[in-house]
């Protein structure tokens, strides 16, 4: 019969019970907690162990009781890629002894045999021990049962601290349960968590009206974009665009000679997806700019679609990649009742899966040689699981540095599993969320386990395919609310510009989300120093989030109760942090709107009934409160949102300190 009667269940975190990994970046904590019992009254102890993927020796740390057979440890990973972490326990009867001599003394037994158990119990584990170890176990025991000395000198030898961490350290093997596999935890670069994204199409970078941009001209652009405080420039596709079926202006079907087609359209007479538009620049020049960009403390992040036009290469050299219909003519895509008769999907199920699977994970090794370490890829949920599982783990394994943003406005639980099985960012609903009660959900619903655990959402206000309705009405209010919302309730946000900051809001239907003359069909020129630019309430913005480590994470988020369905109030907080921050923010773009906020001041590591102050970083105002119940008002005309920085009281009531 087995001597293990620990039981160990409920291990937290875990995905899919262990199926996925977590996610964390360096430098970031990992709160291990598990359920540890036993039957009958005998003291358990519980052990997390960890390890980095690349070490053999394993870490281990003592587990704390925080009731109700509840057991917590923490681990911070260090380095990037995997840690492996898992729990093990066992009956302490050493422990149990001490707990019950503990209570024998404290009845007025005899106390003689008790502590003779106790030497016994401590001499048995001397043999597993080594060295020094096993000498001050021998002499603990000979000191507890040396009748010279008297009982309280002895009860007080049994009770000291020294001997509970040999008792972790050598607990007898054969009543040890381990959990059944290890868990596993992904460890990230600081980008991942936390990153500010600026969208730019090359081709519309020129400084002149009719011009083709390349890559040159945007790197003359790159001081605008450090401007705002981006620190991620992504690039729409910049490969060879094709001619057959080429769309026009507004996705007209019938295009001209002159018309530019859309970057996703890839492949042509100059390659495909390993070839650069020849209009854009050389190769050369495309790791000039990243090189530059490197100098402004910006990473280019490279658009990934997988899928070709019928003048891609691979139509020609592969055709076993594609799928063919009835008449033998290739399927394009689909979306009915929308065609795009100018791409072609991969055909994943066919017989040459393995080595289209192969080609497409050296595309992403090719642009990694080039030197980017971002990809956003096009479509995710378009593709198997099994492919972005087994492409993102091997990419993975040799550039634990690389970062994987996943385009899926999709079904959540497709959305979910994209990011289990490995994306490292995510876009998500955070477009079509805009009343209060629904952005209080689904952020609830992001920021907490075990959501949180695996799914970094990346919030987007507008995208190349997305104007939102809420933009389309809302004004420069509507435009500066949706900014505060996604760079304050995410750590990762970007924006597509210039139409975001120059405020384009033109449907190109009523009722439809898709641009006037959009840029994915044609090329723009933008004028950048318009005057009436969002451009400065952004970098203001932006320089908020740098300065706030609060803001710089998605954990820590709470929603705090207004009494206006208008007005939305929410908090940002770290323990190692001495601020938090507070935003308070008008839904309603078009109307000022007021009310009393409830604070849930212990959250903020406020005092209940004090006064604190509060500095609003948009505006420079300060003010000071008093309590948990504070008056609000936002006029979207004048600002539609506070960002408050709050820090606690250090002096005492009567002097009140003003603080930075």
């Amino acid at each position: 019969m087995s001597k293990v009667r620990v039981v160990i269940e409920n291990i937290t975190p875990r995905v899919d019970c262990g199926r996925f990994p977590i996610k964390r970046t360096t430098g970031e904590t990992v709160i291990v907690e598990a359920d540890v019992f036993t039957d009958g009254h005998d003291v358990v102890a519980a052990m997390m162990m960890y390890r980095h993927d690349t070490a053999a020796e394993w870490h281990k740390t003592p587990m704390k009781p925080i009731g109700n057979d509840r057991f917590r440890a923490q681990l911070t990973v260090q380095q990037l890629g995997s840690y492996l972490y898992s729990v093990c326990g066992w009956v302490d009867h050493l422990e149990s002894w001490r707990r019950g001599l503990r209570k024998k003394y404290e009845a007025g037994q005899d106390l003689t045999l008790d502590l003779k158990t106790g030497a016994l119990l401590a001499e048995a584990m001397a043999e597993r021990a080594h060295g020094l170890d096993a000498q001050r176990l021998r002499e603990w025991a000979a000191a507890i049962t040396d009748s010279r000395r008297d009982i309280e000198e002895r009860v007080a030898l049994s009770q000291t601290d020294s001997i509970r961490e040999l008792e972790y350290r050598y607990p007898d093997p054969e009543t040890v349960l381990n959990w059944d596999s290890p868990l596993e935890v992904e460890a990230d670069r600081e980008r991942a968590r936390y990153s500010t994204w600026y969208e730019m199409f090359p081709r519309s970078a020129a400084s002149e009206p009719g011009k083709h941009g390349t890559f040159a001209d945007v790197e003359k652009l790159l001081p605008y974009v450090a401007s705002m405080g981006f620190d991620v420039l992504y690039l729409p596709p910049i490969h060879p665009i094709g001619m057959t079926e080429r769309k026009g202006p507004n996705n007209n079907p019938t295009a001209s000679k002159s018309d530019p087609g859309s970057p996703w359209a890839i492949g042509g007479a100059a390659g495909g997806h390993k070839a650069i538009h020849p209009e854009l620049g050389t190769l050369d020049d495309f790791r000039h700019l990243i090189s530059k960009a490197g100098e402004r403390g910006i990473e280019i992040a490279m658009d990934i679609a997988f899928q070709s036009t019928p003048d891609h290469p691979y139509v020609r050299e592969h055709p076993e990649w594609f799928l063919k219909r009835p008449d033998g003519s290739i399927q394009y895509a689909e979306n009915p009742p929308k065609k795009y008769q100018d791409i072609y999907p991969f055909h994943f199920e066919s017989d040459a899966g393995e080595a289209l699977s192969k080609e497409l994970r050296g595309v992403i090794e090719y642009w990694i040689s080039q030197g980017v370490r971002i990809f956003r890829v096009d479509n995710p949920h378009t593709k198997p699981f099994p492919f972005w599982e087994g492409l993102i783990r091997e990419i993975r394994r040799l550039r634990p540095d690389v970062i994987f943003l996943a385009e899926a406005f999709t079904r959540p639980k497709v959305m979910y599993r994209l990011a289990k099985l490995g994306f490292t960012q995510s876009y998500n609903y955070f477009p079509w969320r805009n009343s209060k009660r629904e952005l209080i959900e689904y952020f609830t619903e992001l920021s907490q386990p075990p959501v949180s655990d695996f799914f970094r959402p990346n919030l987007w206000p507008n995208t190349p395919d997305i104007l939102p309705e809420y933009l389309q009405f809302g004004g420069r209010s509507g435009f500066m609310i949706r900014l505060v919302l996604a760079a304050t309730l995410g750590a990762s946000y970007g924006i597509y510009g210039p139409p975001f900051e120059l405020m384009e809001a033109r449907p190109r239907e009523p009722g439809g989300e898709e641009y006037l003359n959009s840029e994915k069909y044609e090329i723009r020129y933008w004028n950048r120093d318009d005057p009436t630019s969002l451009r400065e309430f952004i970098a203001r913005v932006n320089r908020i989030r740098r300065e706030n480590a609060p803001l710089q994470s998605d954990r820590g988020l709470k929603f705090h109760s207004v009494d206006n369905d208008n007005l939305l109030a929410y908090s940002k907080t770290r323990e190692e942090d001495a601020d938090s921050v507070l935003v308070v923010a008008n839904v309603d773009p078009h109307h000022a709107q007021s009310g009393w906020l409830q604070l849930d001041l212990e959250s903020l590591g406020l005092p209940v009934n004090g006064p604190f102050q509060v500095h609003d970083l948009l505006s420079g105002a300060r003010f000071l409160w008093q309590g948990p119940r504070n008056y609000v008002s936002l006029d979207p005309g004048h600002s539609p949102a506070h960002i408050f920085r709050i820090r606690r009281r250090v002096r005492s009531e009567k002097d009140f300190d003003y603080f930075l």
